[in-house]
Parts: C-alpha cells; structure tokens; sequence
C-alpha cells in the first residue's frame, strides 16, 4: 500500500477548515487532515497567507480531479505536492 499525500490550497484559514471538515462527510476520510498556514514570499501578515490542507490517502482511492473540484468549491484547487 503507498502512502500518497494530496494538497488542496485554500484562500484563508476559514476556508481551510471549512474543507477540512467537510472531507470526511464527501470523501469518506477517517483521518484528519492537516492545515498548513502558507505565508506568500514576503509577507507577515496571516490575513495574506493561503492555508494547506494536507491529507493522507493509503491505497491513492482518491481522485485529485474530484479535490480539484471540491477545493474549488471554497475558491481553492488541488496542488500536486
């Protein structure tokens, strides 16, 4: 079994959590994922960070057009990693 790791890249820590929670109910997701806080080059301020949501998939059963489309839902998209 391989561990794959997924990436969706979300605007603001709101929507990462939102995401997060909302994998479980979706896709089925046992574990919880990991938020990540990405400061863009430069910045300081959190409120121009985008966050991470970072999920373990055992097995790669999960689609990354399917988390491409529901990152999107919160203006995100998924990022290979």
């Amino acid at each position: 079994m391989s561990d794959v790791r997924h990436v969706l890249v979300l605007p603001d820590r709101d929507a990462a959590q939102e995401a997060a929670e909302a994998l479980g109910e979706r896709f089925g997701i046992d574990e919880e994922p990991r938020l990540v806080r990405d400061a863009l080059a430069g910045e300081d301020d959190a409120e121009d960070a985008q966050w991470l949501v970072v999920l373990r998939d055992e097995g790669g059963r999960l689609d990354p057009g399917a988390l491409d489309e529901f990152a999107g839902e919160w203006d995100g998209w998924w990022e290979e990693p």
